[in-house]
């Protein structure tokens, strides 16, 4: 069985709005990446996001982006795989790859799908891809509570 998983939401604003929201690192600030995120998602870039409750910033990796449709991100899989000496793996990192796509629906709402695919299938992975399910989840939330309605959800969420 791979490890994978989809989540999808809609947003009641129009696509463009929706995906500028996610690649506009000043706007991703704002209801995600507390910590900050630095550098606008394009096509080959790496950028970094940070989040406030989970210090230290991760870098991603801009795989494709097309414009209102569809991102591809790949990071590094933060499964924390541990030997049998409860000593980390030597070269046990590795990447997941994340894809966004953007579909404009009836009444200038926006359908956001977000799917993550790649972890060992060791039980370190299968934790590792329950808690990025629920961060994406979280996200989607987030989204649709800043774009609707202004709200930022993160804020005092996990400490």
């Amino acid at each position: 069985m791979d490890l994978r998983f989809k989540v999808a939401g809609r947003i009641s604003r129009p696509v463009h709005e929706v995906f500028e929201a996610v690649v506009d690192p000043d706007q991703l600030s704002r209801y995600f990446t507390t910590g900050g995120a630095k550098g606008r998602l394009t096509t080959g870039a790496t950028v970094t996001w940070d989040f406030a409750e989970f210090p230290g910033a991760f870098p991603v990796e801009v795989v494709e982006v097309e414009q209102d449709r569809r991102i591809v991100l790949r990071w590094e899989a933060a499964d924390d795989a541990q030997s049998t000496t409860d000593q980390p793996v030597a070269g046990a990192a590795y990447f997941t790859t994340v894809t966004m796509e953007f579909e404009a629906l009836e009444g200038d709402r926006t359908l956001v799908t977000i799917a993550e695919e790649g972890w060992r299938r060791t039980p370190e992975g299968q934790r590792a891809s329950y808690g990025n399910c629920e961060g994406w989840t979280n996200m989607l939330c987030c989204l649709k509570a800043w774009l609707e309605h202004g709200i930022t959800l993160r804020s005092g969420f996990f400490a």
